[in-house]
């Protein structure tokens, strides 16, 4: 019996042994190196995927934040803006880490979990894509990009080539370039994985070939995001961290550093993902949204820019019907005849901002309630779909669980 527990251990030696040479080799031979990075990164640390505190796993650029910051007051009746029990669970569900409420730039909640200081920083992810839609609107507002509908090689001539020579900044930002880029968030060898891990983002991008008529459908790809950053470091011949310092993190008084993920040493910003900050300073983008580009007084970014980047571009989404939730980079949701618009990211970050009522909610976290707003297509069939519930289709449920515990708390501080 030992003689046979040893040698079915031996098989199953070999077994693994041979797999791994296979694996290995599959790796190699396919290019996809960068699976090595993302196996140590994840399932080597017990995780399934990237987390919001990866940021000593890259190499990085510090954005460096104002001399004279600017910090939030907190109104005088903070203690009685809790939230309920109910409230508490859902964060809790999807670990939450942090939840700010701000009105007429003033904080009125504000909740922490598990050690999530105020100093602490934390990943983005496409978050950062809203941030950089703000910096392309700077670049313009300066001159140094002539509009959104120049063409990308313009700016990147090697991009000419393949048929790309139609596609402009606007197909970039509008998330309609057409490109074959694969964006899910679960498969190991689609571009975005690649992307998160690779360190040469710029062979990556460059390879990128449309397979859509650019201008006709939204589809949502981190790659327009990633050619966009090289564009405006193209038109601003600085990198895109040193931009952004300058340009919007000293101007919005930010308390601390911000950091940009790089794909390798002095390399390329992740520019599609990875802008590390705290909940504080995040909440400083979502005032300068709530204030149309303008900050304290300070205009940042121009109303024109501003206006924009909430026009939903006369698209077909991916669920057939137009587009009427994505603007220039941000997302964008009709409450009636108030306009929502909000930065997102892969864990269920936020930066929601609403001008018409100066209010501004930011949420760090780990997970999200990220089932969509679908269409029912039985009741669409026959024409009894109504226009509230037409309005929240494509957006992700926290989103109104994130308004309503705001709209909650706003009601209460109104009473006080």
């Amino acid at each position: 019996m030992k003689k046979l527990i040893f040698y079915f251990l031996k098989y199953l030696g070999f077994t693994f042994f041979y797999m791994v040479l296979i694996i290995n080799l599959l790796i190699i031979l396919s290019g996809k190196t960068y699976l090595y990075d993302g196996i140590y990164q994840t399932y080597l640390h017990g995780r399934k995927g990237p987390g919001i505190y990866d940021l000593d796993n890259f190499y990085k650029r510090e954005i460096h934040p104002s001399s004279k910051p600017v910090f939030w007051s907190h109104t005088e009746c903070k203690a009685d803006l809790k939230l309920t029990k109910a409230e508490i669970n859902y964060h809790e569900k999807y670990d939450s880490k942090a939840f700010l409420i701000l009105h007429n730039d003033t904080i009125i909640h504000e909740s922490y979990w598990d050690r999530h200081e105020i100093n602490k920083v934390s990943n983005s992810f496409s978050m950062s894509k809203s941030i950089l839609s703000l910096l392309i609107g700077i670049a313009i507002d300066e001159g140094k990009i002539k509009s959104i509908d120049e063409p990308v090689c313009t700016y990147l001539p090697a991009f000419k080539d393949h048929g790309r020579s139609t596609i402009t900044i606007r197909h970039l930002l509008t998330m309609s370039s057409g490109f074959d880029w694969d964006e899910s968030g679960s498969d190991p060898l689609s571009e975005n994985a690649e992307a998160y891990y690779s360190h040469n983002l710029d062979e990556l991008i460059m390879r990128q070939r449309i397979i859509n008529t650019p201008g006709y459908n939204f589809k949502y790809q981190s790659g327009n995001s990633q050619l966009l950053a090289y564009v405006l470091a193209k038109a601003t011949s600085v990198s895109l961290s040193t931009y952004a310092e300058s340009k919007l993190w000293i101007p919005l008084g930010a308390e601390h550093p911000a950091y940009w993920s790089l794909d390798q040493e002095n390399g390329s910003e992740k520019a599609f993902c990875c802008f590390y900050a705290t909940a504080h300073d995040f909440a400083k983008i979502g005032s300068l949204l709530a204030n149309k580009g303008v900050f304290m007084g300070k205009r940042i970014v121009s109303e024109s820019y501003m206006n924009q980047v909430v026009q939903c571009q006369n698209l077909v989404t991916e669920d057939g019907i137009i587009n009427q939730r994505y603007g220039l980079h941000f997302w964008v949701y009709h409450n009636g005849s108030e306009l929502v618009y909000y930065c997102i990211g892969l864990k269920g970050q936020f930066i929601i901002a609403i001008p018409s009522r100066k209010l501004v909610i930011v949420r760090i976290g780990n997970y999200r309630d990220s089932d969509l707003q679908l269409i029912d297509m039985f009741n669409s069939k026959r024409g009894k779909i109504n226009n509230a519930f037409y309005n929240k289709i494509g957006h992700p449920n926290d989103l109104f669980f994130y308004l309503t515990m705001a709209n909650r708390i706003m009601n209460v501080k109104n009473h006080l």
